[in-house]
C-alpha cells in the first residue's frame, strides 16, 4: 500500500499542486486525447464536448509548463499549432487507462450509490451538512 507522508497534505506541498494539475478533469481528458497522437488544438477541442476556449487554452498551459505536453507551431498558413505528450506525459497513459477502467466497471455501483444518497436526502441534495454535530 502506498504510504504518503503527512506532509504531502499539506498547502505547501508542490505534489499537492501537480496532482491538482494532473488530476483535474480536462487534464486527463486532454491526456487520453493525445494518447492518440498529436493533435491540433481544434481537433481537441471537437473532442472534449462543452470545454472552452479559454479552459483548453489554460489547461494546455498547465502541461506544456509540467513537462507533459509539448506545443509545436507548425509554419503553415495560416499558422497552427499541434500539441503531442512528452516522454513524460506518456508514462501517465498507464495509471490514466486504469482509472479510467474502474470509473467504468464500478459506475453501476456508483449510481446505486448515488440513487441511495438521494432517496434518503428527501430529494434535498446538497442540503445535508457533511458532519453532524451531537450537543
Amino acid at each position: 500500500m502506498l504510504e504518503l507522508e503527512p506532509l504531502c497534505f499539506s498547502s505547501e506541498c508542490p505534489s499537492r499542486a501537480l496532482f491538482d494539475q494532473i488530476a483535474d478533469k480536462w487534464s486527463m481528458m486532454v491526456i487520453a486525447v493525445l494518447n492518440e497522437g498529436p493533435q491540433r488544438f481544434n481537433a481537441i477541442r471537437r473532442r472534449l464536448q462543452g470545454v472552452t476556449q479559454k479552459a483548453l487554452t489554460q489547461c494546455l498551459r498547465r502541461l506544456e509548463r509540467n513537462g507533459l505536453v509539448a506545443r509545436e507551431v507548425i509554419s503553415l498558413s495560416p499558422v497552427a499549432v499541434q500539441y503531442q505528450l512528452t516522454p513524460l506525459g506518456h508514462t501517465l497513459r498507464e495509471p490514466l487507462q486504469e482509472l479510467h477502467k474502474w470509473t467504468l466497471v464500478k459506475l453501476p455501483e456508483v449510481t446505486t450509490a448515488r440513487e441511495a444518497f438521494d432517496s434518503a436526502d428527501g430529494g434535498k441534495k446538497g442540503d445535508r451538512p457533511l458532519i453532524q454535530l451531537r450537543l
